[in-house]
């Protein structure tokens, strides 16, 4: 992997630069939310490590940010803060992962191996590579997503979760499900990790729209499905 790490805690960005290169990961590091940002522009990485609390620029300001340019690299966030609330706030602006302070470094590499492989997995010969629900439609290859033809803008684990429902449209998606299919990580059972990410989805999927295509079955999980009858 190719990482980025903006941590400004000078003892605690050097433990992590060793750690990652010895266990055999190209890695940069940035001093402030600034320079983080900027390489983060320029540079192709795999997966960002972001501290929440920087200088010049904090962390979840850097990876809003990053969003609206439309830098879609997966994005771990690292805090001491790691409250109920402090966690969604990471993911609402753009996080794919929370993990809070003090964590064990075992852990920190195999939540951003996760990342990683996710954002490399190869297309399955089997797979179809569109979906198409309704007037929604996701292309795999291009990472292109429309609604009645105009352009929706999705976060890398948004597009994964959106890709997941429509490949089992029509049918019941468990939180388990979504757990080992979207995330490929045991997160705490009781995280509502998946309720933050699948209510920003339907945020933008479903927003302006008079049918919304996103439900949520009580007990059971979610569903996607067009209201209305497609044209013939």
């Amino acid at each position: 992997m190719r990482l980025l790490i903006i941590e400004d805690d000078r003892e605690a960005a050097a433990y992590l630069v060793k750690a990652f290169r010895e266990a055999g990961h190209a890695v940069d590091h940035a001093g402030d939310g600034l320079d983080g940002y900027a390489l983060a522009r320029e540079g192709d990485y795999d997966v960002l490590i972001v501290d929440r609390m920087l200088p010049k620029l904090d962390g979840l300001s850097l990876v809003r940010s990053l969003r609206e340019q439309a830098i879609t690299t997966p994005v771990l966030i690292l805090s001491a803060l790691g409250q109920v609330d402090d966690r969604v706030k990471g993911l609402r602006a753009g996080g794919d992962d929370y993990l809070p302070k003090p964590y064990a470094f075992s852990e920190l590499l195999a939540r951003t191996e996760v990342l990683a492989r996710r954002r490399t997995a190869p297309t399955g010969h089997s797979e179809a590579t569109a979906y198409r629900v309704g007037d929604l439609e996701l292309d795999r290859l291009s990472h292109r997503v429309t609604r009645a033809g105009r352009e929706i803008v999705l976060q890398p684990r948004e597009f994964r979760l959106l890709e997941y429902l429509m490949r089992h449209a029509g049918q019941v998606v468990t939180r388990t499900m979504l757990l080992e299919h979207v995330w490929d990580y045991h997160f705490d059972p009781q995280t509502n990790v998946i309720d933050v990410h699948v209510s920003r989805l339907r945020a933008k999927i479903d927003r302006g729209f008079e049918h919304p295509m996103i439900h949520t079955v009580r007990g059971a999980g979610y569903v996607i499905r067009p209201d209305e009858p497609q044209a013939p």
